[in-house]
């Protein structure tokens, strides 16, 4: 049996990794690390107030899922998504999602189809304090996908959210997109309160893939 003491280093530890880990996942999603960044553990530790050894546990645990880069002798780098990976990445997206809504439609009750409606409001309300349409956006579809009750696709689902929430603070941001980010929402609520799983699942894979054909128009014109 471990000692009282090692057992609460070891609880503090885990602790500090997590810290690490949040902290530099939402600078990558808000953009703040850019791709092609080189990340030092030593300023990230002293950002959080922390040592070195959680933040390079937290940046193994981002090189597992594909957001950062560790060589040898080399460092961290944020990864970058070309055309061709972005794609792959909202095809998984639109395919997981899917799935997830066509689990999820026979959960919902009509107060989880309110509390989703309110959701999107909030989304779309641009001129409240600290809007952020994305990280709303993110939360909406977290919380839709969460009532399939399947942690594992749950959180293979954060993952690729976490992976393509820049492009999706990028296509916010196209003032010539060609989908409106109110109807793409509400019509998907519609197909969720009609109750029928096969439509929902269709719904969210169109849904996700609406948004492809202006973000690569938008890649394909450089920055």
């Amino acid at each position: 049996m471990l000692p009282y003491p090692l057992s609460l280093d070891s609880s503090r530890l885990a602790a500090a990794h997590d810290e690490a880990y949040a902290h530099i996942l939402k600078a990558l999603r808000h953009g703040r690390y850019r791709a092609g960044e080189r990340l030092v553990p030593e300023t990230i530790a002293a950002e959080i107030g922390t040592s070195r050894m959680p933040v390079r546990e937290a940046l193994r645990r981002l090189a597992a899922e594909g957001l950062v880069t560790v060589r040898a002798n080399r460092g961290v780098t944020v990864n970058a998504l070309n055309v061709r990976d972005m794609q792959e990445a909202f095809e998984m997206r639109a395919v997981l999602e899917g799935l997830a809504a066509r689990l999820a439609v026979p959960r919902l009750a009509a107060a989880d189809i309110r509390r989703l409606e309110r959701m999107v409001d909030a989304m779309e309300d641009r001129e409240a304090p600290g809007a952020d349409w994305t990280t709303a956006h993110r939360a909406f579809h977290e919380a839709l996908c969460a009532y399939a009750e399947s942690p594992r696709l749950q959180r293979q689902i954060e993952s690729l959210h976490a992976l393509v929430e820049p492009h999706m603070r990028l296509w916010d941001d196209m003032a010539d997109r060609h989908v409106g980010t109110r109807e793409h929402h509400d019509r998907l609520l519609e197909v969720l309160r009609s109750g029928e799983p096969a439509a929902a699942e269709a719904a969210m894979r169109s849904h996700v893939m609406d948004t492809v054909p202006d973000l690569l128009r938008r890649l394909a014109a450089g920055p």
